[in-house]
């Protein structure tokens, strides 16, 4: 193995190359299926692919532009801005189209389409969106964006209209431990069989995380015996080599901490795992998100005014954006650690949706119809509604269920 080899990253080294080598995605890749036919039938178009870390969003990318023999761009939104895609712009509409693409496909059918890759283009702000717009209207570039949020929250409405939003899923323990195979092939090591049980469990279905602790794993404690055991992987977890990657564990357990320390009122714990986020990179809005379901979820009608403070600091983050929002984020933070807990209302819905679950749409009682036709009203539909009735109004079913308790 070469040294530029060596010196990439594991999950660098093992990232499928074609759609054949892909592992997971079935319901997106599997023969018949939506990007497969796409990609075989080399009919592109713009795409968000919307999931969590390290399940192949980046790679699926690089395979659609080899597979259909386009240019391949790829920016982070993290670092990248107008300045960078304008750069790109002029590349493809300036290039010699004989150069730039195959010769095997007509020029009226490539159209002068590049694949441009955003990764997290949720940190993309709306006018930098908006810049996009008409380059991926003309068809200048495909665009295919990947982003761990909603996309109906954090693509704008214009360009989401323009694009396909695509699922994908965290991967099975059986997708990760064959990935694991591949690494472990790469690095000429064996992993033994409970190594990799816990390996691909710890994962949490992204792929890139199992690789990077393996290869971590092997620097620190196989090189000589090229054997990975249960307690070389225990043992690399707690050395500080391992980087902290916001897209990974690190992140859901800080967000975890921030949370629980703002359910327990302990606003000093709070402030801290907020800086640890924002110190470490993490997206402002995502964090000012997550005080907005807090406001309702833990702090609810104990002091309603939560989620309008909440929201509020949402809208500055995003107005202001950092350094300035830190400041949104800490009076909010405190606002909501100090704030009177109350999980009723958050309890009462989710108590009535198991009833919808386990009995299905049971029949409305007929006062609570709707009554627009002569019919409907004949039928009953209505008859014996009173505005303020202190009735049971609950299907037959249910009647007597109590869902709000206080």
């Amino acid at each position: 193995m070469s040294t530029t080899a060596q010196a990439q990253p594991l999950a660098d080294r093992v990232r499928p190359k074609t759609l054949d080598q892909f592992i997971g995605q079935k319901h997106l890749v599997g023969k018949g299926k939506p990007l497969y036919l796409a990609i075989t039938q080399n009919r592109i178009y713009s795409m968000i692919f919307w999931g969590p870390p390290g399940v192949g969003k980046t790679t699926l990318a690089r395979i659609i532009a080899t597979a259909t023999n386009r240019p391949y761009f790829e920016l982070s939104a993290v670092s990248a801005g107008k300045g960078e895609i304008r750069e790109i712009v002029q590349q493809v509409q300036a290039a010699d189209k004989k150069d730039l693409f195959s010769q095997a496909e007509s020029k009226e059918k490539q159209r002068g389409s590049a694949v441009l890759f955003l990764d997290e283009i949720h940190r993309f702000n709306k006018a930098q969106q908006d810049f996009l717009l008409p380059y991926v209207e003309d068809g200048t570039l495909i665009l295919i964006g990947a982003t761990t949020e909603n996309p109906s929250f954090e693509v704008n409405s214009a360009l989401l209209s323009r694009s396909r939003v695509f699922v994908l899923e965290a991967l099975t323990v059986d997708e990760i431990k064959e990935i694991i195979q591949q690494g472990a092939a790469e690095l000429g090591i064996t992993i033994e069989p409970d190594a990799e049980s816990f390996l691909a469990e710890f994962a949490n279905g992204d792929a890139r995380q199992s690789l990077n602790l393996l290869e971590v794993t092997v620097e620190l404690y196989a090189q000589e015996s090229k054997t990975v055991t249960l307690d070389n992987l225990k043992n690399a977890l707690q050395s500080k080599f391992l980087r902290y990657d916001k897209g990974a564990e690190e992140h859901y357990d800080t967000i975890s901490a921030f949370i629980k320390s703002m359910r327990a009122s302990n606003v000093d714990a709070a402030l801290y795992y907020m800086a640890r986020m924002i110190n470490g990179g993490e997206d402002p809005k995502f964090i000012a998100r997550r005080m907005v379901i807090f406001a309702s979820e833990d702090i609810g009608n104990a002091q309603p005014t939560a989620l309008v403070v909440a929201n509020e600091v949402f809208r500055a983050v995003e107005t202001i954006g950092l350094p300035e929002c830190q400041f949104n984020l800490a009076q909010g933070v405190a606002y909501m650690a100090l704030a009177p807990k109350d999980r009723t209302s958050g309890d009462a819905y989710f108590a009535a949706l198991d009833d919808v679950k386990a009995q299905g749409n049971l029949a409305i009682p007929l006062n609570l119809r709707n009554a627009p036709t002569k019919l409907m009203k004949e039928l009953g539909y209505g008859k014996g509604y009173e505005m303020y009735s202190t009735d049971d109004l609950l299907p037959e079913a249910l009647k007597g269920r109590k869902y709000y308790k206080k």
